[in-house]
């Protein structure tokens, strides 16, 4: 029999006896759907969200049918389109977002249509977090300095935003100053379940931050896409995926005394990183899980983009009853919440056997050391007490075998500047600020070392950033932030600072003899990212670390130390200052865990926080419904519909081709688009200084996402990024920077400036790279700008997945090398040419590369392309998911 919606409702109590309706899950089986008991919860939310939604045209029953029926083992090519409740910006990803509508407004108007066609359909919320740097850090006014410098910087931003919030209707946003949006979407936004009119249904999302996935600790089904991705979900699209792989990690035991949250999700980086789980969800399930405390569930689940997966996820039980009860959210919303997942059979933390998983994965608590991860991925965790001998290993290592290089150098002598010494050291990032234990257990080790006389080193740029006002609350309430201060770690902002690459400049004379001693220096922090030239560019050893041991560290003063058998310093009677001194035990961590936030904390924090900052109310934007581009060095009217016609145009062929770049494993999208500093000799530092701009006002990559002749000169621009195409230096070291050699003749010459040579030319260009290519964050630059250097396509061995699909939202193949295949071999001055794109396209075909050398040897090459779904191949075919989406509102 046909499936009808309205046969699958049935009805729950809420608290006050009124009965409300939902989408039965259970009823499936009654209605001779398939048994879904056995499902993993995740994927039933999912499934829910189908049923609901189904309408017989975007989803059907057949779509229905497949995901209730869903086999651990089975081959994945059914696709999925997941209709989301809400979605969720960030200001670097939500202004580029926000200019892609503002111009498709612009288009709708120049075909005679009303601009308010494009109005996002799903609720949508921006926090602004990401604009504040740390540029003053122990003044005692430094929050506010910082403030005022963000609000002086970002103003043409600033403005953009609210003129948004009064041009869309379902457009809200949080002000700066508030905190971390993944933070601020934990402790606010987040409901637990949504409700329209009487029909109740759990909350879902996407985010244009990959860091979303915090949100599953909550039984949250969420994760981060592009900015283009969720343009389509805000404007009616569903998010479309392969039905995917669920990996179940069945954890046991309890963590040790002593042992943080942040070693915990450390050893599970490391540990899911080997076992590949990228792209699939990640399930935590037994009673290891069900020991671990909100906070810490959202400590593991906000790192799922660093150990690969679409998500970590927990399913919801009492805690998370608790947690929204705690974090101010009514008792009525809490009933609800524990009433629908409990009619739903969702409530309460599985255990072993339970559900069905694609594999199960096993982890013990009691297992758990304390580590750091780095110096370059957050996957490289390093047990604690080894990190000295792994530091100096690192620094003897050739660069061709991830060293350093540094074979024959002096070493360190106490105190001096040399390699190993710590010159960030922040306590920053929604992973740990979240989290009152570790934030509490920072507060504390600074409070028996300030009460032993120890300090840190004033050339040490320390910052604490909490991830919103509540953690300044409860470190007040537990009497810990003065010495938290003493230390010099007094509260710079409330958003991302260091771990985004906004920990600002360093002293221009400290920076200097970095650069002219060629120095590995430290950064020490409590972020979930370390790569390579993101957190300073003139810092090339990173440490991810707990919040306590930043503050060890810091005061250490060094990295190639070992904490278990060397002291942190010496008190003020001379004597040595071990570090289990001054370790807080569990129980003092628990003491001070009783004076935290209480509901009425955060009913206070967070009500009429859209008013409560006078910078933010004294922004005046414009009033009209379609934006009118001023000049600005910021905001500019995007250019990828400047050609914009009702019927797309043929499938582009792909020959006589050059190589733009030839990069090695895990190339980040930080190595592609940087959103840290800008250099004055770079592409983007040339033309703002054409444009008039003094370096002091360059501002960073992130902050001018919403101009496209800033950022497509920014693509391939990291100081660190090494294309393989450059023979070694004179010193037999690998070229750093955005360079290419351009061809025919070999020039060497900026990427930016062969890309421009090349599209002049009419000459494709391509990108080779190794595994990994596109790890790390959410950021549409790294395909915007990709597409806009006339890139045609990116060959790797592997892809991560929310780059891999922003490639294709933007009309660039994503292609991967098969078998034993890859660049190796590849020198850069070959042409290549591509067949098997010209007919009908198919997700996952294979396509044939040629490659032809200079002394006309030629070779071929097949390859799988990864447009994965039926509907990436419309993406594909329409110049990309913003044209597709575009001509379908336009023709109604």
């Amino acid at each position: 029999m046909p499936l009808r919606i309205q046969d699958s409702q049935r009805a729950f109590p809420l608290a006050s006896g009124q009965q409300v309706y939902f989408y039965s899950l259970p009823a499936l089986a009654e209605l001779g759907v398939g048994d879904v008991s056995r499902l993993p919860v995740s994927l039933r939310i999912v499934l829910e969200s189908l049923l609901r939604n189904m309408d017989g045209h975007r989803i059907t029953e057949t779509h229905v049918r497949q995901l209730a029926n869903w086999r651990p083992q089975a081959a994945r090519s059914e696709e999925i389109p997941f209709v989301v409740a809400r979605i969720v910006l960030q200001d670097f990803t939500g202004v580029p977002l926000l200019c892609d509508l503002a111009g498709m407004r612009n288009v709708a108007q120049r075909f005679g249509k009303s601009p308010r066609l494009i109005e996002p359909l799903v609720p949508v919320d921006l926090v602004v977090d990401h604009s504040v740097q740390v540029d003053h850090f122990r003044e005692g006014n430094a929050l506010d300095l910082n403030m005022q410098l963000e609000f002086r910087r970002n103003a043409e931003r600033y403005r953009f935003i609210k003129w948004g919030m009064q041009a869309f209707d379902t457009f809200k946003v949080v002000p700066p100053g508030i905190g971390i949006v993944h933070q601020v979407n934990l402790e606010y936004l987040a409901r637990g379940v949504l409700h329209k009119d009487d029909v109740y249904y759990p909350d879902t999302l996407v985010g244009t931050d990959s860091h979303t996935t915090m949100i599953n600790a909550l039984g949250v089904v969420g994760w981060g896409v592009g900015g283009i991705e969720a343009e389509a979900g805000m404007l009616g699209q569903p998010v479309y995926m392969l039905t995917p792989d669920i990996v179940g990690v069945n954890l046991s035991g309890r963590l040790q005394a002593g042992v943080t949250a942040t070693d915990l999700v450390l050893v599970v980086t490391e540990m899911l990183r080997k076992a590949n789980v990228v792209g699939q969800f990640v399930e935590f399930f037994g009673t290891g899980a069900a020991t671990l405390t909100l906070p810490d569930r959202a400590t593991l689940a906000n790192m799922a983009p660093e150990y690969g997966a679409t998500m970590g996820f927990f399913p919801p039980d009492e805690q998370t009853a608790a947690y929204l009860a705690a974090t101010g959210r009514s008792e009525a919303e809490v009933e609800a919440f524990r009433g629908y997942f409990q009619a739903q059979g969702m409530f309460g933390m599985p255990t072993a056997g339970d559900i069905d998983y694609s594999r199960v994965l096993e982890l013990d608590l009691d297992s758990v050391v304390p580590s750091v991860a780095g110096p370059k991925r957050p996957q490289d965790r390093i047990a604690l007490p080894a990190l000295k001998t792994r530091f100096n290993e690192l620094l003897m290592q050739p660069t061709s075998s991830g060293g350093y290089g540094k074979a024959g150098t002096v070493p360190a002598s106490s105190g001096a500047l040399d390699h190993g010494a710590v010159l960030i050291a922040a306590i920053t990032s929604c992973t740990n600020t979240s989290n009152p234990g570790v934030m509490l257990a920072a507060g504390l080790l600074a409070q028996k070392a300030a009460a032993r006389g120890l300090k840190v080193a004033p050339h040490i740029k320390t910052s604490l950033a909490p991830g919103s006002r509540v953690v300044t609350d409860y470190l007040a309430k537990a009497g810990l932030l003065l010495p938290l201060e003493q230390l010099g770690f007094r509260v710079v902002a409330y958003g991302c600072t260091t771990c985004i690459g906004n920990s600002g400049p360093l002293e221009a004379a400290l920076e200097a003899e970095i650069t002219s001693k060629d120095l590995i220096c430290a950064a020490v922090l409590s972020g979930n990212r370390n790569f390579e030239a993101r957190i300073h560019p003139a810092i090339k050893a990173n440490f991810l670390m707990s919040p306590p041991l930043v503050v060890a560290f810091a005061i250490a003063g060094r990295v190639d130390i070992d904490l278990d058998s060397q002291p942190l310093g010496v008190d003020s009677a001379g004597q040595p200052v071990y570090l289990r001194e001054v370790w807080p035990s569990s129980q003092e961590v628990a003491d001070a865990l009783r004076q935290t936030a209480s509901p009425a904390t955060y009913h206070r924090l967070y009500q009429g926080f859209a008013s409560s900052n006078p910078l933010w109310n004294g922004i005046v934007a414009p009033t009209e419904q379609v934006y009118g581009w001023d000049a600005s060095n910021y905001i500019a009217e995007p250019p990828f519909f400047q050609d914009f016609a009702m019927q797309p145009a043929a499938v582009p062929t792909v020959t006589g081709a050059r190589a733009l770049a030839i990069f090695g494993d895990s190339i980040t999208t930080d190595h592609i688009s940087p959103a840290g500093s800008i250099k004055a000799d770079s592409p983007a530092g040339q033309y703002l200084l054409q444009q008039g701009i003094k370096p002091l006002d360059f501002n960073s990559y992130g902050s001018r996402r919403g101009h496209h002749e800033v950022m497509m000169r920014g693509t391939f621009a990291n100081v660190r990024i090494r294309n393989l195409m450059l023979p070694p230096d004179n010193d037999g070291k690998p070229v750093e920077g955005g360079l290419t050699l351009s061809q025919p003749d070999g020039t060497l010459q900026f990427i930016y400036d062969a890309a421009m040579a090349y599209q002049q030319a009419g000459t494709p260009a391509l990108i080779f790279a190794g595994e990994e290519y596109g790890t790390g964050s959410s950021r549409d630059w790294a395909a915007k700008g990709t597409r806009l250097l006339g890139v045609k396509a990116v060959i790797a061995r592997s892809f991560e997945r929310i780059h891999r699909s922003n490639l294709v939202g933007m009309g660039v193949l994503p292609l991967q090398f098969t078998g034993t295949d890859s660049a190796a071999g590849l020198k850069g001055d070959e042409v290549f040419d591509l067949s098997g794109l010209e007919d009908n396209i198919q997700p996952q075909q294979p396509v044939m590369l040629t490659v032809r050398r200079p002394d006309g040897q030629t070779r071929q090459l097949q390859l799988l392309l990864r447009i994965d779904t039926p509907v990436e191949v419309e993406y594909y075919r329409h110049g990309g998911i913003l044209p597709y989406v575009l001509r379908q509102l336009l023709t109604g």
